[in-house]
C-alpha cells in the first residue's frame, strides 16, 4: 500500500509518517524541501516541488497514484482537485478558523462561538464575513466534491516541535529571562482548543483504521483535556522550575504577549470532540499535560533566535520595561478598588433548611 503525505515535516508529520510506516504503508512525502527533521527516518521517498499552484503539484506528482493521501500542507483545494481519481481515500486537514465567529466574535449574537463548538456550527458564509476562514471552508468543500469518501480535520492550534507559532515560546521565554511576573489577558481564564501534535495525527491515523466510518465525514480534533491560560502557564513552570507573579488583565488592556490569544480577544474557542470520539473512537493517547510539559523541554532545548522569524510571527516583543509599568498601575488599581469596599463577604448558608428538632416551622436561621 502506498501513502502520500503532503507536508511531513511540521508538528504532526513526523508522527503520521511512522504511524503509516508502521501500519505497513510505503510512504512519500511531497513538500518544498527547505527543512529536513530527523524524525523521519531514512528510505523515506522525499518529492520536492511546490504545493501551492495545481501546475507546481501536477509537475511533481505526474500520473501517480496512492492509496492513501494525507494533505497537511500547500494548497489543499489544489491538491485535492489534482489528486481526484487518483487517490483511494483523500484526508485533508483544514482547521477550526472555518467556523462563524472565530476571529470576528461579535459577528454572531450572542458575541462569540457556542461552547462547546460542533461540526454543524454555522461557517463563514462569504470573504467578506472573513477571507482567510472563508477560504478554509472552501477548501474543505473543495475536498469532498473532488472526493466524496474523503474525510477532513479541522485541526485546532498545534503544539509541539516544529510549531512555526509557538505560543509557549512567549511563556518559556520570560520563564528564561527569570521574569518575576507574567500578564496574561482575562486573567488567563480563556479556553481554547489546543491538540498535541502527536494526538492529533493519531486522530487522522484512526481516519486510516476506520475509512468506511469516516468516509465524507468532517471532525473537530484536538485533546480531550483543555486548560484555561493560566493552568498551562502553571504546568509550565513547574516543569521548568519558576515561581512568579500571574497578574490579570481585564479586557480592552491589550496583552503584552501577543501569541497566547486569538487577535486579543478573551472569547473561548472550545470545540465539541463528541463526533470524533463516536465515529473513530478517539481519546488521548498522551495526556495534555504532560504533552505541555514536554513541549516546553524541547522549545528550551531548541531555542527559537531572540528577534527572529518566531517572535516576530508570535508578534512579542518582550518589552519587560513596559510590562513592569503596566503590573504596577495594575497592582495601583487594585488597591483602589479594594479599598472601595465595605468589608469581605461570608461563606453563604446553604439555603435549604436544616431544623435541629422535628416539626418546627423554621430552623435555627429562620429559613
Amino acid at each position: 500500500m502506498k501513502a502520500l503525505v503532503i507536508g511531513g515535516t511540521g508538528p504532526s508529520g513526523p508522527f503520521l509518517v511512522n504511524g503509516l510506516l508502521e501500519r505497513g504503508y510505503e510512504v512519500a512525502i511531497f513538500h518544498r524541501g527547505t527543512h529536513e527533521i530527523p524524525e523521519i527516518p531514512d528510505g523515506i521517498e522525499h518529492i520536492h516541488g511546490d504545493p501551492h499552484f495545481r501546475e507546481t503539484i501536477e509537475q511533481a506528482l505526474g500520473g501517480r497514484t496512492f492509496d492513501l493521501v494525507i494533505a497537511t500542507y500547500g494548497r489543499i483545494r489544489f491538491i485535492a482537485e489534482a489528486l481526484e481519481g487518483k487517490a483511494g481515500h483523500f484526508i485533508g486537514i483544514g482547521g477550526v478558523p472555518s467556523y462563524r465567529g472565530y476571529f470576528n466574535p461579535s459577528i454572531n449574537f450572542p458575541p462569540g462561538l457556542p461552547t462547546p463548538t460542533p461540526e454543524n456550527a454555522p461557517l463563514v458564509a462569504s470573504e467578506e464575513e472573513h477571507r482567510f476562514s472563508y477560504l478554509i471552508r472552501s477548501t474543505e468543500d473543495a475536498v469532498l466534491r473532488a472526493h466524496s469518501r474523503g474525510t477532513v480535520f479541522r485541526y485546532p492550534y498545534v503544539y509541539g516541535p516544529y510549531q512555526l507559532v509557538p505560543r509557549e515560546w512567549s511563556i518559556i521565554r520570560r520563564i528564561l529571562d527569570r521574569r518575576p511576573l507574567i500578564l496574561l489577558p482575562a486573567s488567563g481564564m480563556t479556553l481554547m482548543t489546543h491538540g498535541y501534535a502527536g494526538n492529533l495525527a493519531h486522530a487522522v491515523l484512526l481516519a486510516v483504521d476506520k475509512p468506511r466510518a469516516a468516509a465524507g465525514q468532517i471532525y473537530n480534533c484536538g485533546d480531550e483535556q483543555q486548560f484555561t491560560l493560566r493552568q498551562v502557564v502553571e504546568i509550565i513552570s513547574r516543569e521548568l522550575n519558576h515561581d512568579w507573579e500571574i497578574l490579570g488583565l481585564p479586557d480592552g488592556a491589550g496583552t503584552p504577549a501577543g501569541g497566547l490569544t486569538i487577535q486579543g480577544t478573551s472569547h473561548h474557542r472550545l470545540m465539541d470532540l463528541s463526533k470524533i470520539k463516536a465515529d473513530l473512537g478517539y481519546h488521548d493517547p498522551e495526556p495534555p499535560a504532560q504533552a505541555i510539559a514536554r513541549s516546553a523541554r524541547w522549545y528550551v532545548e531548541n531555542q527559537p533566535e531572540p528577534g527572529g522569524e518566531i517572535e516576530q510571527r508570535l508578534q512579542d516583543k518582550f518589552d519587560y520595561a513596559t510590562e513592569d509599568r503596566i503590573a504596577s498601575i495594575l497592582r495601583e488599581s487594585m488597591q483602589r478598588m479594594a479599598s472601595l469596599q465595605s468589608g469581605k463577604l461570608e461563606p453563604m448558608p446553604h439555603p435549604y433548611a436544616h431544623p435541629k428538632e422535628p416539626n418546627l416551622q423554621r430552623d435555627h436561621r429562620g429559613r
